[in-house]
């Protein structure tokens, strides 16, 4: 067996960001426990939403809640009363004044989470893994990106015995820090069981110097290159 680490934690601090923002040694226990108890609670909640992730700040004795979403109208609602509820009942489950913040994803169809949230969903309507598989595949592709890895584990096809298939296209630099890779899982709730899905997103690759970066700095050593040579000839005679 290989050993599998989560593509975000390895990135932390370097290009990605922590969900939990805050540090209190002596709550610790307690605000792990409330943040999972307020994610749980909104991704129920809010499961036609397409939320991508859930970001808690506490800035003092204050709580933020930083919803990602792909369609804010329905956790906004009527007159902003979907997010005023969701606002009285996260101060009811922490005691604490709760500010509810509503982030537009504009591109879905890069969101790990939420490409992998919709195949669980088209699995559970019975429609054939491949097919989804590559739609999701082409759907990405053709915004943009520059790899991506979609994967299923379970009784697949309602077979009798579990089987993992998976499809890729581009790159994907697991082990490379400076690439933005994605990554969401999700489970289908299927007649024949459980099945898992996993998926890979490789958006971007930062502090990658441009073709116009590399031909200056080309030029550059050239040029001291040609200094160097100079000098050399001006000692020499």
């Amino acid at each position: 067996m290989g050993h599998k680490i989560h593509p975000k934690s390895i990135r932390l601090g370097y290009i990605k960001d922590w969900e939990s923002k805050w540090f209190n040694l002596k709550e610790m226990p307690n605000f792990i426990e409330e943040d999972y108890r307020i994610r749980v609670y909104l991704k129920n909640k809010l499961k036609l939403a397409s939320v991508s992730k859930i970001v808690i700040e506490r800035p003092g004795k204050y709580l933020r809640v930083n919803i990602y979403t792909a369609r804010p109208g329905i956790v906004i609602g009527k007159g902003g009363q979907g997010i005023e509820s969701l606002r009285k009942e996260i101060e009811t489950m922490t005691a604490k004044k709760t500010f509810v913040n509503v982030m537009e994803i504009k591109r879905p169809e890069i969101d790990a989470q939420l490409a992998s949230e919709n195949i669980a969903f088209q699995l559970e309507k019975q429609i054939a893994f491949r097919r989804v598989m590559k739609k999701t595949i082409e759907k990405a592709m053709t915004v943009g990106v520059q790899g991506i890895k979609v994967m299923v584990s379970g009784r697949l096809g309602g077979t009798e015995i579990a089987r993992t298939e998976w499809l890729k296209e581009g790159r994907i630099p697991l082990q490379t820090f400076r690439a933005d890779i994605d990554y969401g899982f999700s489970e289908a709730c299927t007649t024949m069981g459980q099945i898992g899905v996993k998926v890979w997103i490789f958006k971007r690759e930062f502090f990658k110097k441009t073709a116009e970066e590399l031909t200056e700095k080309a030029k550059v050593i050239v040029d001291l290159d040609t200094a160097a040579k100079q000098a050399q000839a001006i000692v020499t005679e």
